[in-house]
């Protein structure tokens, strides 16, 4: 009996030391790299926000392992740079996918 609580103690202390060494959520992030991808994003969102230059209200900010995709509506393609050249300053930022798309001129 007492060889068989070992392995059953042995067995439980791996399970626990290899749930805590992984902790990854579903999506594949450790919690440090859910962490730091959220204050990215704010930061980067916080940046656009704050601009004088741009309007960037309709602009959405993810970030996946320091990688900063930019999805939305622009006004012209001076906003676009712009909004990318923003994220780019934010530390942690590794690399933006500037997915904007330039709103078509109304025709008149």
């Amino acid at each position: 009996m007492g060889r068989m609580m070992m392995t059953v103690s042995a067995l439980a202390l791996g399970a626990a030391l290899t749930m805590a060494a992984g902790c990854e959520t579903m999506t594949g992030k450790t919690a440090g790299t859910t962490v730091s991808d959220a204050s990215i994003t704010a930061a980067v969102q916080g940046k656009l926000t704050s601009d004088r230059i741009g309007n960037f209200a309709r602009i959405d900010v993810d970030t996946e392992r320091g990688v900063v995709n930019l999805s939305g509506v622009v006004r012209n393609a001076e906003e676009k740079a712009r909004a990318a050249e923003l994220a780019r300053q934010v530390d942690g930022v590794k690399r933006v996918n500037n997915n904007l798309q330039i709103q078509a001129a109304e025709q008149r």
